[in-house]
C-alpha cells in the first residue's frame, strides 16, 4: 500500500472514520484510545517503558480527558508528545510538573517543567546541588552579574511580592553557578519568544522558574544525552530557535507506525488474536 494510503488510513482510524466517507465522527478522546489500541504504537510504549505502559498510557487517556484543548489537537500529535516523555521517564500528569503536554493550534507540544529539569539532571549524579526560587520583596541583598555574588536574606522578607527568580547549581568537581532575573527580564523573555500564553496563564511562576533553570544548565551546566533530548523536543526551545512547535517529535518514528498499521495487515493480524481471546485490547476508562 502507498505511503500516502497508509497514513490516510492512520488518520482515519484516529479520527473514527472508516476512509471512505460514510464513517461517523467520534468523540475528540475516541481518536486518542483509537491510536494507543494500534497494535504498533502499544509495541512502542511497551519497548519504552516495559510494565509501566499501561499505567503510563492510561494517564494519557486522563490527560486528554481533563483538558478540553487538547481534545481540539490532532491525536497523533498528542501520542508523539506523550512519547516524548515517556522516553525521558517524566510523568505527563500536568498536576506534577515535570512535564506538560500543550496545544499549540491544532497540534499538542512536549514542554518541559522545571521539575523535570531538576530531575533529569540529578540523574547524571554530576550535581551535588541546584535548585530554582523566587525571590521576594526585601530579600535581596546583593547581585553582582559579573562576580555572580548573589547575597539573600529570607528574614528580610516585606511581602509576597516577587520581586525576581534565583537559579544555583554546583557540580561534584567543585564548579559552581549562580544567577538571578529580575521579574521585568522574566517578562521580556516571555514576550519575546512566548507564541502561546498556555503555560503562562496557568502558572506563571512556574514558567519563570523554568526559564531560569533551563537558561543556567543549557549555558553552563553539564547536560546527558538525556538532557539534550529534553532540551531539543522542549517547545520553548523551538521557540526560541525559530523551528515550528508543531513538528512532530523525533522520537516516535510516524513512518514506521503507518507501515505497521496497513489495514490488511492489521486484520490479518487481529484475526489470528481472535483465536487467543481479546484480553490483550487496553480497556480505557472515560
Amino acid at each position: 500500500m502507498a505511503k500516502q494510503n497508509l497514513s490516510a488510513a492512520l488518520s482515519a482510524k484516529a479520527n473514527g472514520t472508516n476512509g471512505e466517507g460514510n464513517g461517523g465522527q467520534l468523540a475528540p478522546i475516541a481518536g486518542v484510545k483509537a491510536l494507543l489500541n494500534s497494535p504498533s504504537i502499544k509495541k512502542r510504549f511497551d519497548e519504552v517503558l516495559g510494565k509501566r505502559a499501561p499505567q503510563f498510557m492510561t494517564s494519557i487517556i486522563n490527560l486528554v480527558n481533563s483538558d478540553v484543548n487538547l481534545q481540539k489537537c490532532d491525536p497523533m500529535s498528542v501520542i508523539g508528545s506523550c512519547m516524548v516523555a515517556a522516553t525521558l521517564d517524566l510523568p505527563v500528569d500536568k498536576n506534577l510538573g515535570y512535564a506538560w503536554i500543550v496545544p499549540y493550534g491544532h497540534k499538542a507540544t512536549f514542554q518541559l517543567g522545571y521539575k523535570g529539569y531538576i530531575q533529569l539532571a540529578l540523574r547524571t549524579a554530576l550535581y551535588k546541588a541546584l535548585n530554582v526560587i523566587p525571590v521576594h520583596e526585601g530579600e535581596l541583598v546583593k547581585w553582582n552579574p559579573l562576580t555572580e555574588e548573589l547575597v539573600l536574606d529570607f528574614e528580610k522578607k516585606k511581602s509576597d511580592a516577587i520581586i525576581g527568580y534565583a537559579g544555583y547549581f554546583e557540580l561534584v568537581n567543585g564548579f559552581r553557578k549562580a544567577v538571578y532575573w529580575t521579574k521585568d527580564q522574566i517578562e521580556a523573555h516571555r514576550k519575546r519568544f512566548a507564541k502561546s500564553d498556555f503555560g503562562w496563564k496557568n502558572d506563571y511562576d512556574a514558567m519563570a522558574l523554568k526559564t531560569v533553570i533551563r537558561n543556567m544548565l543549557s549555558k553552563w551546566g553539564i547536560l546527558s544525552i538525556e538532557m539534550r533530548m529534553a532540551y531539543s523536543q522542549d517547545v520553548d526551545t523551538k521557540l526560541e530557535y525559530g523551528e515550528d512547535p508543531a513538528e512532530a517529535p523525533s522520537v516516535i518514528d510516524i513512518t514506521a507506525v503507518e507501515a505497521a498499521s496497513d489495514p490488511a495487515e492489521e486484520q490479518q493480524g487481529n484475526d489470528e488474536k481472535r483465536e487467543e481471546g481479546s484480553q490483550g485490547e487496553l480497556d480505557f476508562a472515560n
